[in-house]
């Protein structure tokens, strides 16, 4: 499932423009975690995108979010978020 999770995701974040885009499953670094056990699983993303410019990180994750949907209240149960604009220091 974990492969298919990051397909979706990378297909939703795709609404961001990204310049950049990593996606990593953490989830092997969780288990005996309670959303490892529903079935969610944990990422990491590392995505650098033009939406970001002149945004503070609150108002990134929730572009993130809201581009990743339902994603998030289903197979994503938790997404480590590093969203940069261009030019900014990785």
């Amino acid at each position: 499932m974990s492969a298919n999770t990051v397909a979706l995701l990378r297909e939703r974040l795709a609404a961001l423009q990204p310049l950049e885009i990593e996606i990593e499953d953490d989830s092997h670094r969780h288990a005996g975690h309670a959303g490892a056990r529903d079935g969610g699983g944990h990422y990491k993303l590392h995505i650098v995108a033009a939406a970001f410019a002149g945004k503070g990180t609150v108002a990134r994750h929730r572009l993130v979010y809201e581009a990743a949907g339902d994603l998030m209240r289903g197979p994503v149960h938790a997404l480590a978020i590093r969203a940069l604009a261009p030019g900014e220091a990785v």
